[in-house]
């Protein structure tokens, strides 16, 4: 079985609701974050002694730190390829496809294209071939319903965490929607979870043209603040080139910890986590707000 750098020093089992099982050997928690100044500039020349892993406000031992700006990525993609979501569907496939373009390194990075409208569907597996991924990207087309939450859920667990590189990566999930879900079997926080076991940050670009925040946009910006990702509403089609543009520059501007939570639970249960610069208000810290722990058995 693989491993999957993600949480601790045992093994934990995940049961879906459809018997599928997944098992991770987990060692210590991961968390992956950025930092900005007020002005939103990423701040790259912070050290390991400069932050702070709190835990129930308790200060957490790092055992590892990582402010390396080209470690290999992990990508999904998710595009809404629903009804919703029509009139701005061919610039959606243009932007995402220069994304990958710009993103994916032959031979260091890997993305995967996943599609949803009645179900979520596998379009390309992970793979380094940008032209691959650009051709599958362009051949969507819209139609039927939404399964954001399938989408996500599927991504996490039957990709994003199957593929385990020997080396230090990043995880990470760009999603293309309007966020307005209506036929998924999996709810928001189940999503939610998987992408918190999976270690995957959540970048979304809302497809919303109304100019006027929905119940959607605030699904994707939920899932956004929740896995210290963020969310883009481009006020108008072409916009979302420059989203796409700030998330790749994101993505190689990220620090990396891990720590050994002290006093372990084997509990199965959530818990909240908070990354802290030592002495700079100034400063802006993204990161996911906590993780699963495994369970006693």
């Amino acid at each position: 079985m693989k491993k999957a750098a993600a949480l601790f020093a045992m093994t934990l089992t995940l049961f879906a609701q459809d018997q599928t099982r997944i098992v991770v050997d987990v060692t210590r928690v991961n968390l992956l974050f950025t930092v900005s100044d007020k002005k939103g500039r990423f701040v790259n020349d912070l050290t390991q002694n400069d932050f702070e892993i709190l835990e129930n406000k308790k200060p957490q031992m790092i055992v590892q730190f990582n402010s390396e700006s080209n470690l290999p990525l992990r990508l999904a993609i998710l595009i809404d390829t629903s009804n919703s979501i029509r009139e701005r569907f061919k610039f959606q496939q243009e932007a995402a496809t220069d994304f990958i373009n710009t993103v994916i390194r032959p031979r260091q990075d890997k993305a995967a294209v996943v599609s949803f409208d009645m179900s979520a569907e596998l379009v390309t597996d992970l793979t380094d071939d940008t032209d691959k991924l650009g051709s599958a990207i362009r051949g969507l087309r819209p139609g039927g319903g939404t399964a954001l939450y399938d989408a996500i859920f599927f991504a996490c667990r039957d990709k994003l965490t199957q593929d385990q590189p020997m080396e230090k990566y990043r995880r990470a999930m760009v999603i293309l929607s309007d966020g307005e879900d209506n036929q998924s079997r999996w709810t928001r926080e189940q999503a939610l979870e998987m992408a918190h076991k999976a270690d995957v940050v959540i970048y979304a670009i809302s497809t919303n043209r109304t100019g006027i925040e929905s119940d959607g946009d605030k699904v994707l910006k939920y899932f956004a603040q929740e896995t210290g990702g963020l969310a883009f509403f481009p006020f108008k089609a072409q916009d979302m080139a420059q989203d796409f543009e700030n998330i790749a520059n994101e993505l190689r501007h990220q620090y990396a910890v891990l720590f050994r939570p002290d006093p372990f639970k084997a509990d199965g249960l959530y818990h909240a986590v908070k990354v802290v610069v030592r002495n700079r208000k100034d400063l802006v810290v993204r990161a996911r707000h906590g993780y699963y722990a495994p369970g006693s058995n």
